[in-house]
């Protein structure tokens, strides 16, 4: 099965997206969590992109927070006659500085993939007390919108709104950069 095609009529923000805009809803997730859904397009066909998506050990160049992400086991599960997917373990370290504090975070996420259409993470251990994410392509006409949404609360209690108010500044950069390395590796 192929991504879906998108259009102006599912995607209002189109226009935006394709002048290389990044997209971002917040929302709180618990009192000491947030969540985030962003959308970007990328120039390039999805299956280019889902390459360079499931090369976990390149996640360091995507997010310049991440310090360390590695594959620690990797199997295939059966669901049916045909459909397949990957399931993998991740193991990540980030870092990242809060006005006078810096965190250093780990995480063990269960990785699962539906081949050229999404990937799905959940923890499986770590600092968080929750933590999952979504990332989905979609094919627009010679490129792929990118969406990537994720929930998470710490294990340290930060209020949501703060939390919140850091993803609104650091994740356009992210996504940005992103963008940049893997239109760079084509």
């Amino acid at each position: 099965m192929v991504a879906a095609q998108i259009s102006s009529q599912s995607n209002p923000n189109l226009k935006a997206l394709l002048q290389g805009e990044i997209l971002l809803q917040t929302r709180p997730h618990s009192a000491w969590g947030g969540a985030v859904t962003a959308q970007m397009y990328l120039p390039m066909p999805y299956t280019e992109v889902w390459t360079q998506l499931t090369d976990y050990s390149r996640w360091t160049q995507f997010f310049p927070d991440l310090t360390r992400s590695e594959v620690i086991s990797s199997t295939i599960q059966a669901s049916g006659a045909t459909v397949k997917r990957k399931v993998k373990r991740l193991y990540q370290v980030a870092s990242k500085a809060f006005l006078f504090l810096t965190a250093q975070v780990e995480i063990y996420l269960k990785v699962m993939e539906n081949y050229q259409q999404s990937i799905q993470f959940s923890l499986e251990s770590g600092s968080f007390n929750d933590f999952t994410a979504d990332l989905a392509l979609e094919s627009c006409g010679e490129g792929t919108i990118l969406t990537y949404s994720v929930q998470a609360t710490p294990t340290i209690p930060v209020p949501s709104a703060f939390i919140q108010q850091a993803i609104r500044m650091d994740l356009p950069s992210n996504m940005k950069q992103m963008r940049n390395v893997i239109c760079r590796s084509c």
